[in-house]
């Protein structure tokens, strides 16, 4: 047979081991634990209770082979009388002499045969007669049997004093000191652990834009250190995306004040031929700095509250029927899931409008997933994005078009803040091949925590 290599093998185990560190630090702890106990427990047998064990078996033999050599020098009804007196004041033995009996032919021995091939090798060296012995029948006896002339020499004897029966009792001490071992060494792990998960969903919660004010550093020396680091980090981005936020909310005020002074100047000034296109500029240019800011800002503060699936489909396909195209939206009724409403109706009125945009037959769709989490998927009729260019789609300011036409309404920001609202959700956006023929894009949400 071939053996497989050293690699595969530590491969192989690896795929079984805990992946979590809770786990991993519990086999560090019960592993040790198992071996010495197993160590010490054959070593207990080993070097004690089996000596025990055979020096017991062999003083019982030697009492037997009293009793059979007394009795076959004196077979008289008086002389075994004697026989049973004394082995049962001085012995423990309880002895019978059974006429005209035979020694029976079934053996009868026990599920692990120690004790029986122990009594067995000390019957053998001490008794010169054929013998049977039952260690089975009687839980707290043993049945020994001589054959004689005439009959069995029946010997009834206690267990004690064949074998240590106490044996067990060191085995229930071990193991109970283990157990409260493992149950001390279980608690002090399972704190210091805790305090590691309290880390990773705080930094799971800010990564969605939700905050955890009453995370605060616990644990050990490194995870409290870990944890610190880590508040200094959130306080050091939330400063700069508050500072981003604060910037383009000036920038957008000031360039503000001018557009609405020129859309004033040209609503008073008389008709003139340009008037409509320059109407056209002024709206595209406010349209851009909306959607400057609503990607900078991205609605992290707002709070998740359920919201209903069908219904934002519906309100999405309201606004898509708005640009001309034609929807079909096929939700379960009574489906919801905590989201935050203003960032993600944004998301979906990108994506809905892309689509649109695009072509003219707009599907949108939502499942629950197998693992409880939510899938909404936005497909269309239109040319689609090739696969090589899906990475391409999410990056600010990118159209797709390398002549960068402004003929088309936006700045290349749809995409972008789509996905930035996905994945501060948990999930995120995949593109593929519509059934329709164009683009689909899926929104994968994963289940609440709890």
């Amino acid at each position: 047979m071939r053996l497989m290599p050293f690699n595969v093998w530590t491969r192989w185990i690896k795929r079984r081991l805990p992946t979590s560190l809770w786990g991993r630090s519990l086999l560090i702890i019960i592993i040790p634990v198992l071996i010495m106990q197993g160590a010490v427990t054959f070593a207990f047998f080993d070097a004690h209770w089996q000596t025990v064990t055979s020096r017991l078996s062999e003083s019982l033999a030697g009492d037997i082979a009293w009793a059979a050599e007394s009795y076959r020098d004196d077979p008289s009804p008086e002389n075994l009388a004697v026989i049973i007196d004394r082995a049962e004041r001085n012995m423990q033995l309880s002895i019978a002499f059974q006429e005209d009996a035979k020694l029976p032919e079934e053996e009868r021995r026990g599920a692990i045969g120690v004790v029986d091939r122990t009594l067995e090798a000390a019957l053998q060296m001490r008794v010169r007669e054929p013998f049977w012995f039952d260690t089975t029948r009687y839980p707290a006896y043993v049945d020994i049997r001589v054959q004689e002339e005439g009959g069995v020499l029946r010997i009834i004897a206690p267990r004690e004093r064949a074998v240590a029966t106490q044996a067990h009792i060191f085995v229930l001490w071990l193991m109970g000191a283990t157990g409260l071992l493992l149950a001390v060494a279980v608690i002090f792990i399972r704190n210091q652990v805790r305090t590691i998960e309290r880390l990773a969903a705080a930094a799971e919660a800010f990564g969605r834009g939700e905050s955890v004010p009453r995370f605060k550093p616990h644990g050990a020396r490194e995870v409290r250190a870990a944890a610190s680091a880590f508040l200094e980090m959130r306080s050091r981005i939330q400063r700069h995306i508050d500072q981003r936020t604060a910037m383009l909310a000036s920038v957008s005020h000031d360039l503000r004040t001018p557009l609405t002074r020129l859309r004033l100047e040209l609503a008073l000034a008389p008709p003139f031929k340009r008037a409509d296109a320059m109407r056209g500029d002024l709206d595209e240019m406010e349209h851009m700095i909306d959607e400057y800011l609503a990607f900078a800002r991205g609605e992290a503060g707002e709070a998740a509250q359920p919201v209903n699936v069908r219904e934002a489909l519906e309100r999405a396909a309201a606004d898509a029927r708005g640009i001309g195209a034609e929807v079909e939206v096929d939700a379960p009724e009574g489906l919801s899931v905590p989201l935050r409403p203003l960032a993600f109706r944004r998301a979906l009125s990108n994506l809905t409008g892309n689509a649109a945009s695009h072509g003219e037959h707009v599907r949108l769709s939502a499942r629950a997933l197998a693992s409880g989490g939510v899938e909404f998927v936005v497909e269309d009729d239109g040319p689609g994005i090739p696969e090589d260019m899906h990475d391409e789609a999410f990056r600010p300011f990118s159209r797709l078009d390398p002549s960068r036409s402004q003929n088309r309404k936006g700045v290349g920001l749809g995409m972008a803040i789509a996905r930035d609202v996905a994945r501060g959700h948990g999930g995120d956006i995949v593109l593929g091949r519509s059934e329709l023929g164009g683009l689909k894009a899926s929104i994968r949400l994963p289940a609440p925590k709890e």
